[in-house]
């Protein structure tokens, strides 16, 4: 049996050629064949950096054709490398199909990582990169849409999502029906390109905006997550607090004082409550 050849996951420039690595060129120059989203796209990066490789179409529509195609050219010892057309593949991508296909089927799968749209978008957006979660698309179809930001409408991580320049409008007044219209975001459009630029909105200003500017080049959403509602408590729900304090040792001024600190609730309420 001849030995599995290798699927190497290669992430490509989301827009400045400058910013493809030296080692995914040498790996895109050593590997048997190339498998593209669209080949027209990955063959100008090909002729750009002068790499002559046999480039085989992997797109959404295609994949379940081509996914025994290509891991059988792995497991007879040839090394692939896919790419989508910008960024990293397997990210909103088919990529990840034949990427677990390979896992299957015992083929090495080793990363040459890039550029990602919506990882670059958050470090410039300006809004909380402590905790996040990535989106994607929104669906073309009503149904899926509302389904889709119903399920995120009480998410407290920031959100990114990826738009078209055609959807942009429709999507941002859908989400001002589910966020709100005061929720912060930032648009970020045509990243490491000449046009680059981060607008910061609330989604009724953004919307405004957008109106009296059509929007053009592709656009990633970074969205505040919701903020959380502080917890209203009672002058019950404090005596009950400073009564466990009391419990475990506190004075009753002691124990009032800290209630207080914790709910909000006037110290002195607390502690005539406490000692009737």
């Amino acid at each position: 049996m001849e030995k599995a050849g290798k699927l190497y996951v290669v992430g490509t420039p989301i827009g400045n050629l400058e910013d493809f690595s030296p080692r995914a060129i040498r790996i895109l120059e050593e590997v048997d064949f190339i498998a593209a989203e669209d080949t027209r796209v990955t063959l100008k990066l090909l002729n750009h950096f002068n790499i002559k490789k046999e480039i085989v179409s992997y797109y959404e529509h295609n994949k379940g054709v081509k996914e025994n195609f290509l891991i059988s050219r792995m497991l007879g010892g040839e090394k692939l490398a896919i790419v989508s057309d910008a960024g990293m593949p397997a990210i909103s991508d088919p990529g990840e199909d034949l990427v677990r296909a390979a896992h299957e089927n015992g083929i090495p799968v080793e990363s040459v990582p890039g550029p990602v749209a919506f990882a670059t978008a958050l470090c410039v957006s300006g809004i909380s990169s402590g905790r996040f979660c990535f989106e994607g698309f929104l669906s073309v179809n009503k149904q899926s849409r509302r389904i889709h930001l119903a399920e995120v409408k009480d998410e407290t991580r920031t959100m990114l999502f990826y738009e078209a320049p055609h959807k942009l409008l429709r999507t941002l007044c859908d989400m001002a029906d589910t966020f709100g219209e005061d929720r912060k975001l930032a648009v970020v459009k045509e990243l490491t390109k000449i046009h680059e630029t981060v607008f910061r909105f609330t989604f009724k200003d953004a919307i405004e905006y957008f109106t009296l500017n059509p929007p053009k080049g592709e656009y990633v959403l970074v969205i505040e997550g919701k903020t959380k509602e502080a917890e209203t408590y009672t002058l019950e729900d404090a005596v009950k607090i400073a009564r466990e304090l009391v419990e475990k040792g506190d004075s009753a001024s002691l124990a009032a004082k800290g209630a207080a600190a914790a709910t909000g609730i006037k110290k002195g309420d607390i502690y005539k409550e406490l000692l009737k």
